[in-house]
């Protein structure tokens, strides 16, 4: 058993609806007047099977590499960093360290392939497939065993955890040029609208970004075979492949995951493209700041949880949502009806 022969139930089922909505419309509150809280609740339960569905444990993974395209000099930022970055998680100085740390939210890093050795640390998980994938803008970025083992690595994480509900988030140098790219691709949209800031290119380098991944797509494009497997193994990251299968073994345990920006939207993309079923255990975290994440979130209909403006990635929306999808649970569960208060409903 592996990624491709996965199986995920659908998240339908009208009785358990109907109950869930019934236990909803008598809590002493006019009847949907917490607005959206209760569509998550009803999306969770779906999800998890269950009308009593609560939330336990809360784990967010944070999946690392490092991105050959960086040779193209793409971002401000060097290649190290990453290395950095990840070392500044482990030691619990990150954004979204501290979040998880003060949100009740185990948090571990995945290295999927960053370029760098790492002593053994609690929070760090080795999977890594190589030391960062290749410059797909003269060659694919991984081979098909890469490609096939970093989804795997994810798929098996997933399958493999105990949380009643997951984050995902990321780090890489380079990896917004990825995901532009795979969203170019999977969609057919051109590079001037996919392709962005990422950690901070502005002007001539912005336009430096543009030219190199356009220039990469029309490699890529006359080559591509059309499914998303092929379009992260041309353009995709590690981390990227990971999320994807990270995906895919949560929604085949019935674990709802909490997508979080630009870039962990673009695994939940290709997680679609394969398995459409996963649309009901996805809860998106918010809609970044990066250039096209609004778009690409409506080209699928889905409704974010938060739009705050950020653009950091790591996982920080994701997290900051999943307080709020835990909080409509504990409303769900810890609020009286209007029986059991002696409350009065609403006249019929």
């Amino acid at each position: 058993m592996n990624f491709k022969n996965a199986f995920i139930q659908k998240a339908d089922n009208n009785t358990l609806q109907k109950a869930v909505q019934y236990r909803l419309d008598n809590l002493t509150k006019p009847q949907g007047s917490l607005g959206r809280l209760e569509e998550m609740v009803l999306q969770y339960c779906l999800a998890t099977d269950s009308e009593d569905a609560i939330i336990r444990r809360k784990k967010c993974f944070v999946f690392a590499a490092d991105h050959g395209i960086t040779d193209e000099k793409v971002t401000p930022f060097p290649r190290e960093v990453t290395v950095q970055m990840v070392l500044n998680m482990l030691s619990g100085g990150a954004a979204v360290t501290v979040m998880c740390a003060n949100s009740g939210v185990e948090c571990s890093v995945v290295n999927m392939g960053v370029d760098g050795v790492f002593d053994p640390h609690p929070r760090l998980i080795e999977r890594s497939i190589g030391r960062g994938t290749r410059n797909f803008h003269s060659e694919a970025a991984m081979s098909d065993a890469e490609c096939c083992k970093a989804i795997d690595a994810g798929y098996w994480l997933g399958i493999e955890t105990d949380a009643d509900i997951c984050a995902i988030g990321e780090m890489g140098i380079g990896n917004s040029s990825s995901a532009s790219a795979l969203y170019s691709m999977l969609l057919g949209t051109d590079a001037v609208l996919t392709v962005g800031k990422g950690t901070g290119a502005d002007g001539a380098l912005l336009e430096r970004k543009r030219r190199v991944i356009a220039e990469s797509l029309s490699i890529h494009f006359g080559q591509w075979d059309g499914t998303p497997f092929d379009a992260i193994r041309r353009v995709g990251g590690f981390e990227i492949a990971a999320m994807t299968g990270f995906i895919i073994g949560c929604a085949a345990k019935r674990i709802p995951v909490v997508i979080d920006g630009f870039i962990a939207s673009v695994s939940a993309l290709c997680a679609l493209k394969m398995y459409p079923d996963i649309y009901g255990y996805l809860f998106w975290g918010h809609t970044s700041n990066e250039q096209f994440h609004k778009a690409a979130l409506d080209s699928i209909e889905v409704k974010p949880v938060l739009n705050l403006g950020m653009r950091l990635g790591e996982g920080t929306g994701a997290v900051l949502a999943m307080t709020i999808i835990e909080q409509a649970l504990n409303c769900y569960h810890q609020m009286a009806s209007f029986g059991s208060a002696g409350v009065s409903n609403r006249d019929n």
